[in-house]
């Protein structure tokens, strides 16, 4: 059974950072396109970064400059580095598998004030 697990959401202040991490179990996050998507209270869930399988990244305009994707192959994870986080990125993550449509359980993130 596929399993993506996501880890390191929390409570941070505005301005602080936070590194999210996706762990794979029977996929090989590194011949795969991944993504992360978060979703808040009432709203759509949305694409907030991709990586795809040959390093090529595209971001939301909202995180651009803030949040970087990135894969670690030997550890098969992908991961969000959050920085400058604002109280606007507090919302549920989602580690992504889109080729194969993979979710992970999702992750809270919540940014203070």
């Amino acid at each position: 059974q596929v399993q993506l697990v996501e880890s390191g959401g929390g409570l941070v202040q505005a301005g602080g950072s936070l590194r999210l991490s996706c762990g794979g179990s029977r996929i090989t996050i590194s011949i795969n396109a991944m993504a992360w998507h978060r979703q808040a209270p009432g709203k759509q869930r949305e694409l907030v970064a991709a990586i795809s399988r040959n390093g090529y990244t595209n971001y939301a305009d909202s995180v651009k400059g803030r949040f970087t994707i990135s894969r670690d192959n030997a550890k098969n994870t992908v991961s969000l580095q959050m920085n400058n986080l604002k109280p606007e990125d507090t919302a549920v993550y989602y580690c992504h598998a889109p080729g194969p449509d993979f979710w992970g359980q999702g992750t809270q993130v919540t940014v203070s004030s």
